[in-house]
């Protein structure tokens, strides 16, 4: 029986799942960008965004937790200075996935899943504000045509 068991075993046995994890993790981190399954990046930001959240604080404690999930230094590297300012502000949230439809070989869903702070160009693509336009009444426009068609009708007799 599987009761209370809810996150996604990927089908392997859980040294298989911890190492797939921490190596996708680790890709993760030097690349920013990485392309993968759907289920596949769902196990990960669950398992990637605690290790995330534990750089905002440099501690000998915190690096030493990162390090024996992820068994990289670079990796711990990279995470405890480069990302670790980027993410300072954010209360969470650091990954985005995005679905990019389905596999040809097997149809599994595809996606790719990213940090958020490293996407320029979802960065800079905010919506431009629209200019305020004023609602100006018919009664308006028409009145201000009345009189400058009975000019032209005044005019057009003076020029014969």
């Amino acid at each position: 029986m599987r009761h209370n068991k809810k996150f996604n075993h990927l089908s392997r046995k859980k040294a298989h799942r911890d190492s797939l994890l921490a190596n996708m993790t680790i890709s993760l981190i030097m690349h920013k960008r990485i392309f993968t399954t759907l289920a596949k990046a769902k196990a990960l930001r669950m398992y990637a965004e605690p290790l995330i959240n534990r750089a905002k604080q440099d501690s000998t404690a915190n690096r030493r937790v990162v390090f024996a999930e992820l068994q990289n230094k670079e990796a711990v590297t990279e995470l405890f200075r480069e990302i670790a300012q980027k993410i300072a502000n954010r209360p969470g949230g650091y990954t985005r996935i995005l679905k990019t439809g389905n596999r040809l070989g097997d149809n599994a869903k595809t996606c790719f899943i990213e940090l958020v702070d490293y996407n320029e160009n979802m960065l800079n693509d905010k919506p431009a504000k629209k200019t305020a336009r004023t609602r100006r009444s018919r009664k308006g426009s028409k009145a201000a045509e009345a009189p400058a068609a009975e000019n032209t009708a005044a005019e057009a007799p003076a020029a014969e």
